[in-house]
């Protein structure tokens, strides 16, 4: 829809109230960047991610690189570390560095000689600072090989430069960053599955004894996850921290429980899997004070120095903190003392939420409260009655863990309880854009301060990856056990969010995309379709 005729409606004009001055102003002017602005050079990929005094770098290159490429930062220079065994796969950690300033960047050969063309990278504040805004986009699903019936890459870098073109500050991808389901006997063998002809013909088999780097597993892997990454980010990202959260396909699996086979918590090969990906490709979370050295997968001997794997923290000055954690990697299957995040982890996000050293917390979790699928792999124990498509939680969902139900009303409880601050939870997986506040949860009452939760929207989903066209046959629902009021029930079209934080509030701005009625073009000119101003509490 052209700008001049989405002002035209009385409703739009009345959305953009709400809508942060530069977002309504950007919303005129802004345009993708242009290919060719910025010379890549030697460089395939390239994705950063910053703290207030470090920098962490993923690249690939074009050329195996045979001896260390050197990255500069102002003055100082950091030889990179191989991340593969080939020399393609790079990463570059900086530390000690100043907060909230802006560096210049270069990328050079072991004899000086350009990789690509130098670019800037900033530091986020000091903690103990007070910024007066933060700009934040957040989006999921962006995986899938184009070969098994993903959007093209180039039809999701175009959605992702158009979010880059309203300038965040900082970009979290929740989860599925790669589709190769492996066992599943739902997905393995279906449309995207890694099981099937199609796609043992595009990247071989992985040999589930073998080592995962250093072999033929290696090269597979690569042709996995290289065509689902790549060509998507490019170097667009190169001065926009990113912050990759991993969720079940990431994995290499879809979250099922059957007689047979349970996927989850992962096997020892589908971790090396997901370790190998993240290690070459998109950057772990750098350390941060609040939060513990000994968080599972933190701190280990294999990574950049302090880096924690699943668990992340954003942090702009006493403006703003996002909490993000993998529910994946340490989920029991312990009835009712089960957890999907370890019990320090929970403590940690506990702690931060009643914290009150900022102004506004996120929770980013990489499995989505408020919304169910009937899906094993959730909070809630809903099960899907598929020929009436509706949720009853008169049937127990076999192999549902209860104890899962309690940790997540111990964090929304822990959410609402701080009347300090508005609660917030911005999630994915679900492949669908939507809003909406939880008031209670079992025999929690949080009618008082209800927790707001908003499913961000997916940058890649294919055809028959919607809840709707898939196997479900409807879109998600709140789920039973829970009040809720929906403000955008869920939406299954491509899109992302943007969130504007300030002292006294924060902002959501949806987009979306339809891909069935609008043209690639309109991407250029995505506007919020719906804007929600959060008052700080």
């Amino acid at each position: 829809m052209e700008r001049r005729s989405f002002l035209k409606s009385a409703g739009a004009a009345a959305l953009f109230i709400n809508a942060p001055s530069d977002l309504v102003a950007a919303a005129a002017s802004a345009k993708p960047q242009a290919n060719g602005e910025w010379d890549q050079g030697q460089v395939r990929h390239l994705l950063p991610t910053v703290s207030d005094t470090e920098i962490l770098i993923k690249a690939s290159f074009l050329e195996p690189q045979i001896y260390p490429p050197v990255l500069r930062v102002d003055g100082n220079a950091v030889t990179g570390k191989m991340t593969d065994t080939q020399g393609e796969f790079w990463q570059f950690h900086m530390s000690n560095l100043k907060p909230g300033r802006t560096y210049r960047l270069s990328l050079k050969s072991h004899r000086g000689v350009s990789l690509c063309q130098p670019w800037e990278l900033s530091t986020f504040p000091d903690k103990n600072s007070s910024p007066g805004q933060f700009r934040a986009l957040f989006l999921s699903c962006v995986g899938g090989h184009e070969a098994m019936g993903f959007l093209t890459p180039a039809v999701r870098n175009r959605l992702l430069k158009r979010a880059l073109s309203f300038k965040p500050q900082a970009t979290i991808v929740n989860g599925d960053h790669v589709y190769w389901d492996l066992l599943s006997p739902v997905t393995s063998k279906g449309d995207y599955g890694g099981a099937t002809e199609k796609a043992i013909k595009i990247a071989g088999q992985f040999d589930r004894a073998g080592l995962v780097l250093g072999g033929d597993n290696e090269a597979v892997l690569k042709k996995v996850v290289g065509p689902q990454l790549t060509p998507i980010y490019g170097a667009d990202f190169r001065s926009t921290p990113v912050f990759f959260l991993q969720d079940d396909h990431d994995y290499f699996d879809n979250d099922d429980a059957t007689d047979s086979i349970i996927t989850f918590p992962p096997s020892y090969f589908m971790m090396q899997l997901a370790r190998a990906t993240q290690s070459m490709y998109y950057p772990e979370f750098l350390a941060d004070k609040s939060r513990p050295k000994g968080l599972p997968y933190s701190y280990a001997a294999d990574r950049p120095a302090g880096v924690s794997e699943s668990f992340g923290t954003i942090r702009y000055g006493n403006l703003a903190e996002i909490v993000l954690y993998d529910v994946r990697r340490t989920a029991t299957l312990a009835g009712p003392s089960a957890v999907y995040v370890d019990a320090n982890v929970e403590k940690w996000l506990i702690d931060r939420t009643q914290s009150n050293e900022v102004d506004n917390l996120i929770h980013c979790p990489s499995n989505p409260p408020g919304w169910s699928l009937g899906k094993w792999g959730e909070w809630y124990p809903d099960v899907l009655i598929a020929e009436e498509k509706k949720l009853t939680t008169a049937i127990q969902k076999p192999y549902w863990q209860s104890g899962w139900l309690k940790q997540h009303d111990r964090l929304m409880s822990a959410l609402s309880a701080n009347q300090s601050r508005t609660p917030l939870v911005i999630s994915g997986d679900m492949h669908s854009i939507a809003l909406g506040s939880m008031m209670r949860s079992g025999t929690h009452d949080f009618s008082s301060h209800p927790v707001n939760v908003a499913l961000s929207g997916t940058g890649g989903t294919y055809q028959g990856g919607w809840p709707s066209s898939g196997r479900r046959k409807t879109p998600a629902m709140t789920s039973l056990v829970l009040d809720f009021k929906e403000e955008i029930k869920p939406i299954e079209q491509h899109g992302f969010t943007l969130v504007d934080f300030t002292k006294n509030k924060m902002v959501l701005s949806f987009f979306k995309w339809d891909v069935h009625s609008q043209s690639i073009e309109d991407i250029d000119s995505l506007m919020p379709f719906h804007v929600k101003e959060l008052p700080r509490a």
